[in-house]
């Protein structure tokens, strides 16, 4: 009987662990592998997180660096337009608008006027240039005022030079009168000779852009 009983125990004990070796074998290695997956894949997405989060600051930076520029353009582009402010004062002043709206500025450079040294007469360039702008003015067909500013470098000295940028705005008004028809009551000159420099005028290439008329089409 004792013999019986060790040996039944001992069937007992090696059926037990053949149980519990399938059970691992079917039930628990499956879902360690599971968990290993899910451990695994965790992992990724918070590498891919961490990315995301790179890229996203990334981006921030990016924005936050093209906001500045626009600031900076715009703040820029005010500051070109004070002299356009200034013909709209002065046209509501003098009663030459109904509404008193600035609607547009167009910039004639040196480049394009080609006005010989001191002089102010236009050159081919310059008359094409407002030929398309008074082209442009009858198309729209609206009652406008147009301001012409004449500007020069510092070259010389101030009072020559307001009186060269004046002649040259003067030589602008007559050319829309007399040849493109445009009527002389809706058309000013003035000079501001070089007191509205848009450049540095120690170099050549500021210089080039100070010298300039502006034609201010207000409304």
């Amino acid at each position: 009987m004792k013999s019986l009983s060790i040996a039944l125990a001992a069937v007992a004990f090696a059926t037990a662990g053949c149980a519990t070796k399938e059970y691992v074998h079917e039930y628990v290695d499956p879902v360690s592998k599971r968990v290993d997956l899910v451990e695994s894949r965790a992992s990724v997405n918070e590498a891919s997180i961490k990315g995301l989060g790179q890229r996203a600051d990334g981006t921030d930076a990016a924005l936050k660096d093209h906001a500045a520029k626009i600031d900076g353009a715009a703040g820029a582009a005010q500051e070109a337009s004070r002299t356009a402010k200034e013909a709209l004062e002065r046209a509501v002043s003098a009663g030459k608008l109904a509404e008193g709206k600035l609607m547009y500025e167009v910039v004639m450079t040196d480049d394009t006027l080609r006005f010989e040294l001191e002089g102010a007469d236009l050159s081919k360039q310059a008359k094409l240039q407002l030929d398309t702008f008074a082209d442009k003015l009858k198309a729209e067909n609206r009652n406008v005022y147009v301001e012409i500013q004449g500007h020069t470098d510092t070259t010389g000295n101030k009072a020559y030079n307001q009186k060269l940028s004046l002649a040259r705005a003067e030589a602008v008004k007559e050319y829309l009168n007399m040849n493109c028809g445009l009527p002389l009551h809706r058309l000013a000159a003035i000079g501001y000779g070089d007191k509205a420099p848009l450049a540095d005028n120690k170099t050549r290439a500021g210089r080039i852009e100070n010298r300039r008329v502006v034609l201010v089409v207000l409304h």
